[in-house]
């Protein structure tokens, strides 16, 4: 009888501590960071169930490379006099450089076109694939037969400067400075024609990657983010897995170098051709705090930015992304003032 009683008393409450110890077991084996440090705070307010659900599925699968545990000091954490923010984008996102914490969050796991943002994930590639950046790179034809931006037009119908030609020859590091700072389509075409031959194998990269970093909304359709006639909806990430992208990119200085510089001129390898580089990210000159950052525009993508700034110590850098903004410049400018308005590291 004592056995039955103890049954019915005890056995339904089992679960509950067992999904307790699971949770502690699942953190400190993969060094994720729990639920209330992932949004910012240690005490919750009330969200509704959907923001819940959906931030419960972001912890349960955060997968920010952590070696240690983060020190206490320096995950940010909600102020007390915090107030919520809302811009008017498709979609956006806040993290932490440091601990990948999530300190904005509207939209964030919604797939969707992502136009030059995806120049990020192709400059990563480069990196890890090309262990010399003042490698010859030859231009092909294939590079050239791209539409939008390219060296030399801002825009497919308007030129002021030299274009590429086929056959010239020029740095891989110059085709970086082209595709970061001038979101040319013919340099990202160029720089995935040398490390992989051919474009469509430099994709089959860039989601290979997406699987290494645990993307889950992410599939990447040219090395430059322009859409293929037909399969547009093929084409995709979100603006968390962008931030995510943006946070493995942090480890190489050199892109972040290349993002912060506003004009610059290349050159062909025998000097006869000057390409003139303008930085398409207008933060740069407007935000003192400003890192870098990635512009994005395509018809179907809207217009997207992606920026890295710094608190007011330096010490502290945060990874903000907005998709399909019409008013991404104030917005941007808006988001990041906020972060750090309302978030303090201790």
């Amino acid at each position: 009888m004592l056995n039955i009683i103890f049954a019915i008393l005890i056995v339904p409450f089992v679960p509950i501590f067992m999904y307790g110890d699971l949770i502690v077991a699942k953190s400190e084996a993969k060094n994720i960071i729990l639920e209330s440090q992932v949004l910012g705070e240690e005490n919750q307010k009330t969200e509704t169930a959907s923001c819940q659900s959906e931030a419960e599925n972001i912890v349960s699968r955060d997968l920010f490379p952590l070696k240690e545990k983060i020190p206490s000091h320096v995950i940010p954490k909600r102020k007390l006099d915090y107030a919520d923010v809302k811009i008017w984008s498709g979609a956006s996102v806040v993290i932490d450089a440091d601990s990948g914490t999530i300190l904005h969050y509207e939209e964030g796991r919604k797939q969707t076109q992502i136009a030059s943002l995806t120049k990020i994930m192709t400059a990563i590639l480069v990196m890890e694939n090309v262990k010399n950046l003042d490698e010859t790179a030859t231009i092909t034809k294939t590079a050239l037969n791209v539409d939008g931006t390219v060296v030399g037009c801002p825009t497919s119908i308007f030129c002021n400067a030299n274009q590429m030609y086929v056959g010239e020859k020029i740095t891989v590091k110059n085709l970086l400075k082209a595709m970061l700072l001038n979101s040319a389509n013919d340099a990202a075409t160029a720089l995935a024609i040398h490390v992989a031959k051919t474009p469509e194998d430099f994709v089959k990269l860039m989601n290979v990657k997406t699987k290494e970093l645990g993307l889950k909304d992410t599939n990447f359709c040219t090395p430059s983010g322009l859409e293929i006639d037909g399969k547009e909806m093929d084409c995709y990430s979100s603006a968390y897995d962008i931030a995510r992208i943006a946070s493995h990119s942090l480890q190489y200085a050199i892109i972040w170098d290349i993002m912060r510089v506003e004009e610059d001129q290349i050159y062909s390898i025998d000097g006869k051709y000057m390409h003139q580089l303008k930085n398409t990210d207008m933060l740069l000159r407007e935000m003192p705090n400003c890192l870098g950052g990635k512009t994005g525009f395509t018809p179907l993508a809207g217009k997207s930015l992606l920026t890295v700034a710094a608190d007011p110590t330096g010490k502290h850098k945060i990874i903000s992304v907005i998709l399909n903004d019409e008013n991404r410049w104030e917005d941007m400018k808006k988001l990041v003032d906020w972060t750090f308005a309302n978030y303090e590291w201790k």
